[in-house]
This record gives structure tokens, C-alpha cells and sequence, in this order.
């Protein structure tokens, strides 16, 4: 199984219900930031900048538990800002937890080993560890050295302790297609369980845009991504990826991913900011959805993230007869991992091709930090059948 089965089974329970009640908005995965600050400082990073005047304020446990309570979604995504450096953190899985909550804790892996005994194994809890590459291309990302190495070291604790452990990929302008082939073979080798992958979107918040690929490049980029990184237990539905190949059209449901921190819930979607709402039911009456989304506002011209379109790909949005089969196929028999060549780790990449770099580019002597540069892809999560 690609997911744990209570996952599967209580996501479809739930989706039936409230697909049976004529419940037209519904969220499937709650994007809860308790807090905004982080121990990296990436230079592309949307959320530090945009939430500068408020980096220090978290919401307290209490309102993480009211909101997902309020929302209702059966998934929760706890990502930030950085949650592992959330004082309660521990205390706010568990209690997630015993709300029959499913969680994908969201970090770059730095504090894993240090507060790992916070936490308790269970098929409901996944750390999602966010890599671009492999240690070069991702401390280039990320502007820090060894970053790399000390996320390689929580996910060893993470497995040999028990846990389910993801990781998470943003594909930028200049990643290089083999070296993340490369980065999922050791992956593999650690015992993670599975990949999400998405590509990097430009967003208002991040002032350097070179980084960033139009829908065309993305959908160039894609058909070559998913030619050689399908054999891996992707985590990404097999219908998005259709999506992002070019081979179908979804239109945007960013009510299905809902963001909550600690300005309140966030409009219209996790990129764009038109407004916090005081509660989830706020937020879904007032949002003119059908102003927002490809061909509708400028802005949405390039967006083909995770956090916008797995809901649809997942909801049924320009559905065809044979997608349950797709899915429950793709749920039932996971990717196998075979033995790639030497020759074919770096192939020809199509869309900015360049040797050995996953993001990064120059700007004014720095590195442009990929890491946080594009919140959307390293902290949705795949929505399950």
C-alpha cells in the first residue's frame, strides 16, 4: 500500500459524506502554521518575508486544536515557519493524534534527533522532510552548510526508532532531473517511504523570480520528471501528474487546503494574501472563487502547486471514467525501485537543464535559497483515495 489504510479509508469516508450531504466546499488537508520563524533564513523564502511584522507570534495549542476541530479536514499538515522549533510541538501531535487526526509534520529536518522523543510512532504520523538535492545542491539551497547532513541523520533516527518518514522535492527552473533520481536511490536506501514532488510557483512574496518556470516549462520539465522518477513510491496522485505532464485540465480548489496561522485562516489560497478570516466558514463564503484560478487572474497564470490542484485531481474536476481504477491501482502497488545506470541518473532535463543544481542561482553574491522559496510545494500533501 502507497498509504497506510486507515489514512485511505478515512479520507474516502470522509469525502463520500460530504459529497452525500451536497456539501459543495469542503477542505481535505489543513495547512496549520503555528508559527512563522524558522532557524534558516532562505533568501526565496515567501513566508519570513511576507509575515516579517509578525515572525514571532504562534498560535498556542489550544487554537492549532480549535481550528481543526472548526475545519473539520481529516489530514493536517503542521508546517510554518519551522514547527520543530514550536515549544509545544510534541504536545500538539498528540493531541491531533488522539483526534483520530492523520499529520504530516512539515520540516527541514534540522531538529529531529533533538526532540524525536517528543513523538510516538504511529500509522497516522509521517515527518516530511523537505531535500532538493542531493548535500551540495541542498545547502546551496538552503544557504547553510550541513543542513543536509543533519536532516540525513534525523531521518536515520526517525527509521530506526519506528517512524513513517516522506520527503519532499520543489522543482525549480534548474533542477537537475537525474540528481533528484539520485537523492530518491539513497532515499530508498534509508527506508523513507515515499515522495512528494511539485514545482516551484512564483508567488508575490518572493522577490527573485529567475528560479521560476512558466506553465509550459513546468509541463516540459514534468514529462521528463515523471518518465524517470514514476518507478519511486511517489506520493503524488497519478492524476496531478497529468496535469502538470499537460494531458489534462483542473481547475484550481484552493478551499480544500485551507491555511491557518496565527493571523487567522488565509485568502484566497496558501501564495496569495487578500485577507485573514476569523473563521474557515468566513473564509469560504467570502472568497470570490470564481475571480481566482487559470485564465481568471493574472497572478494564477503559472501556479500548477500541489496545495491548488491535488484536491481537484482528487475530487473529480474533469474526471474520466477510468480514474478510481487509476487511484485505487496506484494506492495498491506502490513504485518499485530498479537499478538506474550511470547514464541515465542525468539526462537531457528539457526545461533549463543544468549540471548538478536544484534551484539555486546568483544574485548580488549570494545563493538563492530553494528550500522555503516556494512553502506550497514542500508542505501540501498528497491527498489520499
Amino acid at each position: 500500500m502507497r498509504f497506510p489504510l486507515t489514512l485511505t479509508r478515512r479520507m474516502t469516508g470522509y469525502i463520500l459524506k460530504n459529497k452525500l450531504s451536497g456539501n459543495a466546499k469542503f477542505p481535505l488537508v489543513l495547512m496549520l502554521e503555528p508559527l512563522h520563524a524558522c532557524n534558516l533564513t532562505c533568501t526565496g523564502c515567501g513566508r519570513i518575508r511576507e509575515y516579517k511584522s509578525t515572525i514571532n507570534e504562534s498560535l498556542t495549542v489550544e487554537q492549532c486544536l480549535a481550528a481543526s476541530e472548526e475545519c473539520g479536514a481529516p489530514v493536517v499538515s503542521i508546517c510554518g515557519g519551522e514547527p520543530m522549533i514550536y515549544p509545544e510541538i510534541g504536545r500538539l501531535t498528540k493531541e491531533l493524534l488522539d483526534r483520530k487526526r492523520h499529520i504530516y509534520l512539515c520540516t527541514n529536518g534540522m531538529f529531529i534527533r533533538k526532540r524525536l522523543h517528543e513523538f510516538r510512532p504511529s500509522s497516522s504520523f509521517f515527518f516530511n522532510v523537505h531535500l532538493d538535492g542531493m548535500e551540495k545542491t541542498h545547502d546551496l539551497c538552503v544557504e547553510r552548510d550541513g543542513v543536509f547532513r543533519e536532516a540525513i541523520e534525523g531521518i536515520k533516527a526517525a527509521k530506526a526508532a519506528g517512524f513513517l518518514v516522506s520527503s519532499n522535492t520543489t522543482v525549480y527552473k534548474e533542477t537537475d532531473l537525474g540528481e533528484i533520481a539520485e537523492l530518491y536511490d539513497f532515499l530508498t536506501g534509508l527506508g523513507v517511504d515515499g515522495f512528494m514532488l511539485s514545482p516551484a510557483y512564483s508567488y508575490a512574496a518572493v522577490q527573485t523570480k529567475e528560479m521560476f518556470m512558466s506553465r509550459e516549462e513546468i509541463q516540459e520539465k514534468f514529462r521528463v520528471a515523471c518518465a524517470l522518477l514514476e518507478r519511486y513510491n511517489l506520493m503524488t496522485s497519478p492524476i496531478y501528474l497529468d496535469y502538470l505532464r499537460g494531458e489534462r485540465e483542473l481547475m484550481c480548489t484552493a478551499w480544500g487546503n485551507p491555511t491557518y496561522n496565527p493571523r487567522g485562516w488565509k485568502g484566497p489560497c496558501y501564495l496569495m494574501t487578500e485577507g485573514h478570516w476569523g473563521s474557515y466558514r468566513e473564509l469560504v463564503e467570502n472568497t470570490p472563487w470564481e475571480k481566482f484560478g487559470y485564465g481568471r487572474d493574472p497572478r494564477c497564470r503559472d501556479c500548477m502547486v500541489h496545495v491548488g490542484y491535488e484536491p481537484s485531481a482528487v475530487l473529480g474536476g474533469n474526471g474520466k471514467l477510468t480514474d478510481g481504477w487509476r487511484l485505487l491501482k496506484w494506492q495498491v502497488f506502490p513504485g518499485t525501485r530498479k537499478p538506474l545506470r550511470t547514464a541515465q541518473l542525468h539526462p537531457a532535463n528539457g526545461v533549463g537543464a543544468a549540471s548538478g543544481a536544484a534551484g539555486p542561482s546568483k544574485a548580488g553574491g549570494g545563493t538563492l535559497g530553494a528550500t522555503s522559496a516556494n512553502d506550497a510545494e514542500h508542505k501540501g500533501l498528497p491527498i489520499l483515495q
